[in-house]
């Protein structure tokens, strides 16, 4: 069973970077796609950005497109997501996320299999 653990997250000031880390166990990251989603209050949890196994095919939302970055080191387990320029509206959980294969589901909730417990990251205007 693959097991997901986020961290990172924290109070940040609008225009400020944070790096959310996740870490896998049980099973091998570089089986699957990951991505990460985010969950404001009262809101759907929505798509953020995802990779491929191997890192070569990479998506993110519109809304974070030029101020984010998702990237893996497969030999240790982890996915980053380097988040700049931030603004308020950037405030949310954020959840990682893995499924086996990259689908045409990348940018879906229902196309993951396994989840993270959340970090929550606040930006402050």
């Amino acid at each position: 069973q693959l097991q997901l653990v986020e961290s990172g997250g924290g109070l940040v000031q609008a225009g400020g970077s944070l790096r959310l880390s996740c870490t896998a166990s049980g099973r091998t990251s570089r089986n699957y796609a990951m991505a990460w989603f985010r969950q404001a209050p009262g809101k759907e949890r929505g798509f953020v950005a995802a990779s491929s196994r191997s890192g070569v095919r990479i998506n993110y939302a519109d809304s974070v497109k030029g101020r984010f970055t998702i990237s893996r080191d497969n030999a240790k387990n982890t996915v980053d997501l380097q988040m700049n320029s931030l603004k308020p509206e950037d405030t949310a959980v954020y959840y990682c996320a893995a499924q086996p294969n990259y689908s045409s589901d990348y940018d879906a909730v229902k196309g993951y299999d396994y989840w993270g417990q959340g970090t929550q990251v606040t930006v402050s205007s």
